[in-house]
């Protein structure tokens, strides 16, 4: 399609989105301009660009809450301009990352002028886990790959696994690494997340392949395979570059995962989903945009394809981001995600700036919030709660599962994933005849992970 889709309504962003290559170029134009000048300021280009100007580019271009028409999303979706700009950030990043660990071995450096062009590729590493982040919810096989290529920079590809399936499945509530709990700041949060999340990943890969009574330790684990790739990447880097790039190579990678890590503290801090049902159909709600914080500051949106449109992510996973919603009902951030960065480094700033912004989105009831343990009853006390309730209760009504136990084929009614016993689903353990009656009550739809096995209906037809 030459236009966003037909009709009377345009995407005012097209031509925008283009504008995400611009940040992979950055270590290009940081060697260029140390190489034209010499002032060092250069090398670090990636956080003053990212930290720096974005912030301040998202306060000068304000908001875009236009949403596209919901008749014309498929027609969007469909539209493959948009899904070209994020393959071709994957090019991009690779040839900056190959590009700037040569000149730190080879051109006449200081250290801290080293640090701070490995710093800038890092910060091109983070971006590239956000275009993982899109790729890796499609169904298409190669944008899968893609996710898997784009991650090993950052030494991170058991994301793939845990955000998926783990972080989708369990997002606003306790059990969750990845969501952070109001009153914990980042420097505690950071921690538990990046420690938890390859936990839990390596776990969700145990279970998988225990169904299928496969060791964890071969290929067939993801997570094993992910992090191959990673050891390949950096000992191709080595042998060509030398021992001497190994700490650099290092340092990227981890200023790469900060950086998601502090997009993920932002997302979802404070909010809590409820218990549901009783006895044995007792879970946590469904997931709903009053779950995830949300942000339209036009800049930020298109430097992370609407990855600020997180609760519409959450809802609908596998909807692509130019199709992506801002639901009236999602709380607000009061900046885009890049200035929000900047306030969770100073924890009592973001304290004083979020707090009662959750304590107002759940209408004064903290007791509701994901609170951190350690500081539960200093908050509850703190916005005169005396009498709130030290653990949630459960509401609502049994649910009840509405496929059969005998049923030949159901499918996930959010993302529309089709579980057919005569087919099975080999990457999820179940071979070919697993009727529906052996398929685990916990599991969840392997595509968007909002909807579990009690959501799946019976098929009128398999998908061929």
């Amino acid at each position: 399609m030459s236009e966003a889709v037909s009709g009377t309504w345009r995407d005012n962003k097209r031509y925008l989105w283009p504008v995400a290559l611009l940040m992979p170029l950055l270590p290009f134009i940081a060697i260029a301009g140390f190489s034209a000048t010499r002032i060092s300021a250069f090398l670090w280009i990636g956080p003053i660009v990212i930290l720096g100007i974005v912030p301040t580019l998202d306060v000068l271009f304000g908001i875009d809450p236009s949403n596209p028409p919901r008749e014309m999303i498929e027609a969007l979706e469909e539209d493959r301009y948009y899904r070209w700009i994020t393959f071709l950030f994957l090019p991009l990043q690779y040839a900056g990352l190959i590009a700037a660990m040569a000149y730190v071995v080879r051109a006449d450096l200081t250290t801290s002028q080293r640090v701070g062009l490995a710093v800038t590729v890092g910060f091109i590493a983070g971006l590239g886990i956000n275009t993982a982040h899109e790729l890796g919810h499609k169904r298409e096989s190669v944008e899968r790959w893609i996710a898997k290529v784009a991650l090993a920079q950052s030494f991170y590809g058991h994301f793939y696994i845990e955000h998926n399936r783990g972080h989708h499945v369990r997002v606003a509530t306790p059990a969750d690494p990845a969501s952070s709990r109001m009153g914990e700041n980042f420097y505690q949060f950071w921690p538990r997340t990046v420690v938890g999340s390859a936990r839990s990943a390596w776990q969700l890969e145990v279970k998988r392949l225990a169904r299928r009574q496969h060791s964890p330790w071969s290929l067939r684990n993801d997570v094993v395979t992910a992090w191959l790739m990673s050891v390949v990447l950096f000992g191709a880097l080595v042998t060509w570059l030398g021992v001497g790039v190994l700490p650099y190579v290092i340092l990227q990678a981890v200023v790469g995962f900060t950086l998601l890590e502090a997009v993920n503290y932002l997302e979802h801090y404070g909010l809590l989903r409820k218990r549901v049902g009783v006895g044995e159909y007792e879970r946590y709600e469904r997931v709903e945009p009053r779950h995830s914080w949300n942000s339209n500051n036009v800049t930020t949106n298109v430097l992370l394809y609407h990855l600020q449109r997180h609760s519409d992510h959450h809802t609908n996973p596998t909807r692509r981001y130019q199709a992506l919603q801002d639901p009236a009902e999602a709380p607000a951030l009061p900046t885009g995600y890049a200035g929000m960065i900047l306030l969770a480094l100073v924890p009592a700033m973001w304290r004083r700036v979020m707090d009662p912004r959750v304590v107002a989105h759940l209408d004064g009831d903290v007791s509701q919030a994901n609170l951190s343990p350690r500081k539960r009853e200093q908050i509850i006390d703190h916005y005169s709660m005396p009498n709130a309730s030290t653990t949630q209760t459960s509401v609502g009504a049994p649910v009840l599962t509405l496929a059969p136990p005998d049923a030949h084929a159901a499918h996930c009614p959010g993302c529309g994933y089709v579980y057919d016993v005569a087919r099975g689903d080999e990457h999820e353990g179940f071979p070919p005849g697993t009727p529906w009656s052996s398929i685990p009550d916990s599991w969840a739809c392997p595509d968007c992970g909002v909807r579990d096995k009690l959501d799946f209906i019976v098929s009128s037809a398999v998908e061929g």
